[in-house]
């Protein structure tokens, strides 16, 4: 079924994405807003997001995103919503738009995450796709689509994959990307300006946590972080942390790469990246976050150090099971 038949006798339809949203999050809430809002012109349809980073700029009517507000206003303004739309996370982790999805009447939930296993009435998981962005280019009619909307889900997908360079691209994300490229965007600038480009403070702050880095369990792990006085002495947030991790990863010998940053008092906001010998996901959801087996994330509380260590507990016991059926 196709997200028309889903909202086709909806007045209403929101959308949202999770918290601190990344590329994928983004490119797959705006396609899926341009496209409903092309496709019924009739019906009211609002998006809301934590604000995106500044590199998204480029996708058409990115200005639409509703970044402040209150869900209790909202229901004032506008009423439930007769179909909410949970994308690339349960509904759970929406942040403020919770409250929205809670509501509606109906609530549909599309993803790529493992570890989410539907909160919707209507669920789209499949852990198998790349992305979020490409499960939502099989939901839309191909017909219909045209080079703004495109262009949205190939930024999902080249954020999602690593331009290509991960694990979880498949054949498929292949075939799919190449369709895209059709429509005739720039999509070498689109890779340049919102993969690759960073700015001088986001070069400072890899340096950094390269530099601060340590590397243990004999070189197979190595993790980081950045304090929030860092952070704000910079005047950064999360966006500019964007690579860090997958930078990590990359060091030589590395099996598992850890990256923190500061969120609060004790308080650490976790990524968590593998080469494949250890499950990541694994890990995150042990810790009440979640992710792809390679690639995952959770928020956890103490210091670096007892966040570190407590991760290595598990990094370890999976090495070391990887190492014994080796």
């Amino acid at each position: 079924m196709g997200i028309e038949e889903m909202v086709r006798d909806a007045d209403s339809i929101g959308i949202s994405g999770h918290i601190r949203p990344d590329g994928d999050c983004v490119g797959a809430s705006m396609a899926m807003y341009l496209y409903l809002k092309k496709v019924f012109p009739e019906k009211r349809i609002e998006i809301f997001l934590e604000k995106p980073s500044e590199v998204f700029g480029c996708i058409r009517d990115i200005g639409s995103i509703r970044t402040e507000y209150k869900a209790e206003e909202v229901t004032e303004e506008l009423g439930s919503f007769d179909v909410f739309i949970a994308m690339d996370a349960p509904g759970d982790r929406l942040g403020e738009a919770q409250k929205l999805y809670e509501g509606a009447a109906k609530r549909i939930n599309i993803d790529h995450h493992i570890s989410n296993k539907g909160s919707g009435d209507t669920n789209c998981i499949d852990p198998g796709a790349s992305s979020t962005s490409e499960l939502v280019y099989g939901l839309l009619d191909q017909e219909k689509l045209d080079e703004e909307i495109a262009k949205a889900i190939y930024i999902g997908i080249i954020h999602d994959t690593g331009v290509f360079q991960y694990s979880n691209t498949s054949p498929r994300t292949m075939a799919v990307a190449g369709k895209l490229m059709a429509f005739g965007f720039n999509f070498s600038e689109i890779v340049e300006k919102t993969f690759y480009e960073k700015t001088y403070v986001q070069g400072l702050l890899l340096g950094r946590a390269m530099l601060e880095s340590i590397l243990f369990m004999d070189g197979r792990c190595i993790v980081s972080g950045i304090e929030k006085k860092t952070l704000d002495f910079y005047h950064a947030d999360s966006g500019d942390l964007e690579g860090i991790v997958s930078h990590l990863n990359r060091t030589k010998g590395v099996e598992c790469a850890i990256f923190m940053y500061q969120t609060g008092v004790l308080e650490y906001k976790v990524s968590l990246r593998s080469k494949g010998k250890v499950d990541v996901a694994a890990i995150a959801m042990y810790f009440g976050g979640g992710g792809h087996v390679r690639a995952a994330g959770c928020t956890m509380n103490g210091t670096f150090h007892d966040v570190a260590n407590n991760l290595s507990l598990h990094i370890e016991r999976q090495l070391k099971q990887a190492q014994e059926i080796g």
